[in-house]
């Protein structure tokens, strides 16, 4: 273990990332170390440098490593490597934006569509972010995003993943607000059209404010209301929305206890410099054990060091 490793223990506290800026950093000397690990397919260094560098860090690595071994650090490690640790650090090689942008594509790709993934990337990050998720993702895969998702899904679920992708924050009433939610709910069949308009265009504050008056003019919980009155896709989505807007932090908390390796590999990168602490307390809240406890239980070898190295250290 790099004697240096335990100092950086110490940057995570009075942030909400676990994995910060790594000191007296060397890119070069990174560069040369990795170097000579490929070679030996020494999969150990490969975790124990890059899930502890953050990824400005771990792009100047990658660079780096491009001068002095005239190739590219991404089909080296693919040759190096394989399985779940592999997946991991070639994650981590991807700036954030191009790591979201994958997510996304990869939810995609293939056979079916992963629903849950798409809503929790645009559910739990801001219109901007979602600008600069869309402008990667072009620049990528050469394809727009908001036309890619229209191909994958249909009706109401279509347009409330699209609001999602546009959204911007509109000023409005509370009560005005309440009552429209309100007044879609009667009748047979609710109407969605202000669920979608209204979830995706208010800032968290107001919409924390309208579910809440909600609840107390239904007497029951939103959840409650969005799972009697909606079905399908669509059901799913406000749910998965409903619960980012109620508390992000628990909403991924559960997805990483109820979800498998790619998922939870997914969030745990996407958060490791924003909010994983947060998730982290969530998670412990929620289960009953520290997610760095949890990981020891379902994971072995380099790919639970890696793990364990994005998580940081137990709660």
């Amino acid at each position: 273990m790099d004697p240096e490793y335990f100092k950086s223990y110490e940057m995570s506290w009075g942030t909400l990332g676990t994995v910060r800026p790594f000191p007296n950093f060397h890119a070069e000397r990174d560069a040369m170390e990795i170097k000579t690990a490929v070679e030996k397919k020494d999969v150990v260094t490969l975790v124990r440098i890059l899930t502890n560098r953050n990824n400005e860090q771990r792009q100047m690595i990658a660079q780096t490593y491009q001068n002095i071994a005239g190739k590219d650090l991404e089909t080296s490690l693919k040759k190096a490597l394989s399985g779940d640790v592999e997946t991991l650090l070639l994650a981590l090689l991807m700036t954030p934006l191009q790591y979201k942008a994958h997510r996304l594509q990869q939810a995609m790709s293939g056979l079916g569509t992963d629903e849950q993934t798409l809503l929790e990337i645009l559910c739990t990050r801001s219109g901007k972010q979602l600008k600069e998720i869309s402008a990667t993702f072009k620049e990528l895969y050469k394809k727009d995003l908001d036309k890619e998702l229209k191909a994958e899904t249909s009706g109401d679920f279509a347009k409330l993943l699209l609001a999602l992708l546009n959204k911007e924050s509109v000023a409005a009433v509370v009560q005005r607000d309440i009552e429209a939610l309100s007044a879609s709910l009667n009748g047979k069949k609710a109407d969605p059209e202000p669920w979608i308009n209204i979830l995706t265009s208010r800032d968290t504050d107001h919409l924390n404010r309208v579910l809440m008056g909600l609840e107390l003019q239904n007497g029951e919980e939103v959840l409650k209301t969005v799972e009697k009155k909606f079905s399908g896709d669509l059901e799913l989505g406000l749910k998965v929305l409903v619960q980012c807007i109620e508390n992000p932090d628990l909403f991924l908390a559960k997805r990483i206890a109820a979800e498998k390796t790619p998922v939870l590999q997914g969030i745990m990168v996407s958060h490791s410099e924003e909010d994983l602490l947060s998730i982290r307390a969530a998670y412990l809240k929620h289960t009953g054990t520290s997610l760095y406890t949890a990981l020891q239980k379902q994971f072995k070898g380099d790919h639970l060091q890696a793990l364990l190295a994005l998580c940081r250290s137990e709660d």
